[in-house]
């Protein structure tokens, strides 16, 4: 396939991205593609490198090596006509308080020195639900419209890219489904979203992911294909005294993981066969009730991060 077609298959299209910071190695050899209209989510535990992959696959940051394109543009050499085409949310809500919904969204037009400015601010409250509200103070929102006036701001300008860094922090359960209903209806037009979350369920409803820790990609492709890259057997323990099991099983071959999870205890490993063996001989004699499960998403990460070591070697 010609670097031509590559370009236009692929919004973000990076290879072997490094990034310092002092000495502390950030982004360490990062590569991947993502599609047009994809929504890619970015996983991993806090001071990652996450949000720093992020810029650097964007033109924000400039890597210390590695090569790539965003939206077609080289990231190195076109960082001025990517910004004017990437849409970037963060996580700490950084618009004016004091302001209108429509106030704000009339400064930001302002900034990208928009025509028809109050066209363009009329079609984007419609377009985000904000009419019914959009003469009301910033500061009197909620968290859940605050994210929407957000988005509704860093779409003003018609991106095709969107950055979202861990856009529903601190928002209501209602609020971040009614969000991620329209991320989709942005994806459905063609509009490409990287989003870094904490949370699995929303994880699960992206089209691919990233897992990063401490700067290195551990694991990436569909939900599915994530899971199935650990090669984990799971099985469910329900019961009575479930925190002792979980710290004998932890600390018996062939058992690399113990979580409970509500009612349940989860226990995982690579070796089946040993998993099982484990399982059997620990709960034998006693009412537990045990089943093998399918590895979900959370159990694959808790993993990951449990055996990926630090930027300084210490383990996690």
């Amino acid at each position: 396939m010609s670097n031509d077609s590559d370009s236009r298959e692929y919004v973000i299209d990076v290879h072997e991205l490094n990034k310092h910071f002092g000495d502390k190695h950030v982004v360490n050899n990062v590569s991947l593609r993502v599609a047009r209209g994809q929504i890619f989510g970015f996983l991993g535990p806090n001071g990652s490198g996450k949000t720093t992959c992020i810029r650097l696959m964007c033109g924000l940051l400039t890597p210390d090596s590695g090569t790539g394109t965003c939206l077609g543009y080289d990231i190195r050499r076109d960082s001025a006509q990517i910004k004017r085409n990437v849409g970037y949310m963060t996580q700490r809500f950084s618009y004016w308080e004091d302001l209108t919904i429509r106030e704000n969204l009339d400064f930001v037009a302002r900034i990208y020195q928009m025509r028809n400015r109050r066209e363009t601010v009329d079609k984007s409250l419609e377009a985000l639900g904000l009419q019914s509200r959009a003469n009301q103070m910033t500061g009197s929102l909620s968290g859940g419209w605050k994210q929407r006036l957000a988005l509704a701001a860093c779409m003003l300008h018609e991106p095709r890219l969107l950055l979202l860094d861990e856009p529903t922090a601190g928002v209501d359960p209602t609020a971040r489904r009614d969000f991620w209903e329209e991320l989709h209806r942005l994806a459905a037009r063609g509009i490409s979203v990287l989003v870094s979350t904490h949370y699995m369920d929303e994880a699960e409803r992206c089209h691919k992911l990233a897992y990063i820790a401490y700067g290195k990609l551990l694991a990436q492709g569909t939900s599915k294909e994530v899971i199935e890259s650990q090669d984990l057997a799971t099985w469910s323990i329900q019961g009575e005294h479930l925190s002792e099991l979980s710290e004998k099983l932890r600390a018996t071959p062939g058992v690399d993981q113990t979580v409970v999870f509500g009612a349940a205890l989860h226990a995982s490993g690579r070796d089946h066969a040993a998993l099982e063996r484990a399982i059997r001989q620990a709960t034998a004699g006693t009412t537990l009730r045990m089943e093998p499960i399918e590895t979900g998403l959370e159990d694959v990460f808790i993993y990951l991060m449990s055996h990926s070591k630090d930027n300084f070697g210490a383990q996690t």
